[in-house]
């Protein structure tokens, strides 16, 4: 029972449940910049190099074939346009995540920077204050 308790607060620790629900909400961006990319970049680049579509883009090492059994067995090739637009989405997914970073220590310099107001003085400091005052008059 013991350790049941104890990986139930490891697993509460604020640490732990913030990168669960990072992985979770990087899963999901991951996916939309995979869209942006397939469906909102590649195309125009594609159509720009001659309607060329970069997933389809690939060098045949062997062609497809058929066995004994007379079923096809499938080539094998190299999927460079794949590679290609997995690098893409990687290359925004690092862009976005270096201004996030950036933004993040902007603010935290910005903090650093405010000074501290400073402190009240405290009820004696102020008391001392007037009676300086009341015997100058």
């Amino acid at each position: 029972m013991g350790m049941l308790k104890e990986f139930k607060d490891f697993a509460m620790k604020g640490n732990v449940v913030d990168l669960a629900v990072a992985v979770i909400i990087g899963g999901a961006f991951g996916k939309i910049v995979s869209s942006f990319v397939k469906d909102v970049i590649m195309p125009p680049i594609g159509l720009l190099l001659g309607g060329v579509n970069f997933t389809e883009l690939k060098y045949e090492l062997k062609p497809e074939q058929m066995n004994d059994a007379g079923e096809a067995v499938a080539a094998v090739t190299i999927n460079y346009g794949l590679f290609f637009q997995n690098v893409v989405d990687f290359i925004i997914v690092a862009f976005v995540i270096f201004l996030a970073i950036k933004a993040i220590n902007a603010s935290k310099k910005k903090e650093e920077a405010a000074p501290a107001p400073p402190p009240a003085p405290s009820k004696s400091e102020v008391l001392l204050e007037e009676i300086r005052d009341l015997l100058k008059k």
